[in-house]
C-alpha cells in the first residue's frame, strides 16, 4: 500500500531524517522550484515519506562556497522504511553529482530531536529556554 505520494506505507513507521542542501544562487526561480521538486520526487522514488519541504530562500553563507556568497536553503523532513539504507545512499549521491546543489547534509533524528518536531508541528509550547546570565 503506497501512500500520497507514491511512498509504501511503512515509511511513514520508519525513522525520522532531515536533510538540508543550498543550490547556487544565479539559477532564476523557475530553475531553482524545478530542483526543489526533482529532490522530493527522488526521495519519494525512493522510498521515502516527504513530511515537510521547507524552502528558507536565500541567504548569506557563513564561508564562501564556489566563490558564492549567498545560497537557497531548503529544508526536507522526511522517513525512510527500517531496512531502506540504500535509498539514502542512492539520494546523497545524487545531491553530490548535482552541479545545481552547493552544499547538502542529511542528519538522523534521535528521539529527542523527534520529539522536539513534532511539538513543533502540532503547534505545542517548546520548552523555555533560560534567561541568559547576566555577567559583571
Amino acid at each position: 500500500m503506497a501512500d500520497a505520494n507514491g511512498a509504501p506505507a511503512q515509511a511513514e513507521n520508519g525513522p525520522m531524517y532531515e536533510m538540508m542542501y543550498i543550490i547556487n544562487p544565479v539559477l532564476n526561480e523557475d530553475q531553482t522550484k524545478d530542483i526543489v521538486q526533482r529532490v522530493t520526487q527522488y526521495l519519494s522514488e525512493n522510498g521515502a515519506h516527504v513530511e515537510n519541504v521547507e524552502e528558507r530562500g536565500s541567504q548569506r553563507l557563513a564561508y564562501p562556497i564556489e566563490k558564492k556568497r549567498n545560497g537557497y536553503y531548503v529544508v526536507v523532513n522526511f522517513r525512510l522504511p527500517v531496512g531502506k539504507n540504500d535509498g539514502l545512499v542512492k539520494i546523497e549521491r545524487a545531491l553530490i553529482i548535482n552541479d545545481d546543489i552547493m552544499r547538502h547534509l542529511v542528519l538522523r533524528y534521535d528521539a529527542k530531536m523527534e520529539r522536539h518536531y513534532q511539538a513543533q508541528q502540532s503547534g505545542q509550547d517548546l520548552p523555555k529556554l533560560a534567561p541568559p546570565v547576566q555577567r559583571a
